[in-house]
């Protein structure tokens, strides 16, 4: 696996259970799949012999990211290795505007566009659409980096963006009622299977929450939008995990972006899927024949652990020690990462039979393990209390 982050940590995990021994391409010896996996290739994913000594002797090479240049990928497929997904796929995972006119070819619906090549063009799209604006890097960016809302006419960022040869493109600010995304995994002869679409709940550009199924559809709108990201995983010919992130707005739904890897609106699945998109990603890439992706519970909710602005004054393995003596049933996921302001450290999932219960439960435990607060004002000194009347 090309990577070496959290989604390369649990999809080593998976890869345990399947009798496979994952070998990670990491920066750094302490990045978080690089602490646990047997074996670790240390350097860069732009660096084409690193590439190469992570390739061989496996029997494939997948991704945790999307950031390998095309011409290395090329270059190992050239070799002889196999990579799923390939090159031509992942292209549309690594470029927005590859991939908003590869759709718009197919009739998928997608937001409005147009490059950025000068201020002349940002005008010219403004004077269709109005404002304000979203403008996008094309490549790179993720978890709100490269994205800028523009409010009016100063070109804010655009004239230093494009004097450093960033490839943009802009978009309306799209009125919508909230962003839903489905994951769907495809095996090399085309065997596909989906899970339930589920609503992401984002704050600042970074998803919060993920609540599976997504409220308020009906069995219609879930059907259709399963058969749109099996028609883009068929078309664009992707094997292994795609995940389409999508904007619901009053009139239909349209495509925003494109993942071809494990992604976090699917970290639910590990324990509220029969299979997890982990286990899934492996068994497609490894053409296995795909598992279940049934869920196992009516509700299930994961959110995201997200370092505090202040440190807390509690190690994070007493407030594990607190957070289960409240919830014991909290399944938690905790990545190996310093905690900073923003970063993702881990999440917590949480299931059960109404979704409110379920995400207040998920929210106060995620917020407990990023500030070492509880949030609803719960003290622990009942925590010894607690453990006597459960037999603890």
């Amino acid at each position: 696996m090309v990577g070496a982050g959290q989604l390369a940590r649990m999809t080593h995990q998976a890869a345990i259970a399947l009798g496979q021994s994952l070998r990670v391409l990491a920066v750094r010896a302490d990045e978080p799949a690089a602490q646990v996996a047997p074996r670790v290739v240390l350097g860069s994913a732009d660096d084409l012999d690193a590439l190469r000594a992570l390739a061989r002797g496996c029997h494939v090479v997948t991704f945790d990211h999307e950031q390998v240049p095309q011409e290395h990928l090329r270059a190992l497929v050239e070799a002889g290795v196999t990579v799923r997904p390939g090159p031509e796929a992942l292209l549309h995972a690594q470029d927005k505007l590859v991939m908003r006119r590869r759709l718009t070819e197919l009739g998928v619906p997608v937001p409005p566009y147009a490059p950025v090549t000068d201020l002349a063009d940002l005008k010219a799209f403004a004077a269709d659409h109005g404002w304000p604006l979203v403008l996008k890097a094309a490549r790179g960016g993720y978890d709100g980096r490269g994205v800028w809302l523009l409010d009016g006419p100063d070109p804010g960022p655009v004239e230093e963006l494009l004097a450093a040869g960033t490839p943009l493109l802009v978009e309306p600010a799209v009125a919508m009622r909230r962003e839903l995304a489905v994951q769907v995994v495809r095996s090399p002869f085309g065997q596909a299977a989906t899970w339930p679409m589920v609503e992401t709940v984002q704050s600042d550009g970074q998803c919060v929450q993920v609540l599976a199924p997504a409220p308020g559809l009906d069995e219609g709108q879930t059907l259709g939008a399963q058969q749109l990201a099996l028609r883009i995983a068929h078309e664009l010919g992707v094997v292994g995990l795609l995940a389409v992130e999508l904007f619901e707005t009053d009139d239909c739904l349209l495509v925003n972006e494109l993942a071809m890897r494990p992604h976090n609106s699917g970290h639910w699945t590990i324990e509220g899927a029969r299979t997890s998109q982990f286990e899934q990603h492996l068994r497609a890439v490894l053409d296995y024949p795909l598992g279940s992706t049934e869920p196992t519970a009516p509700a299930v909710v994961m959110a995201n652990v997200l370092g505090a602005a202040r440190p807390p004054s509690m190690g994070i393995d007493e407030r594990l020690h607190h957070l289960f003596g409240r919830f014991p049933d909290v399944k938690v996921h905790l990545y190996g990462k310093a905690e900073r302001p923003a970063r993702k450290v881990g999440h917590v999932t949480v299931l059960g039979d109404e979704l409110a219960a379920v995400r207040r439960r998920a929210v106060l435990a995620a917020e407990w393990l990023a500030t070492g607060i509880w949030s609803d004002g719960w003290s622990p000194h009942g925590y010894a209390a607690e453990r006597r009347v459960r037999g603890g």
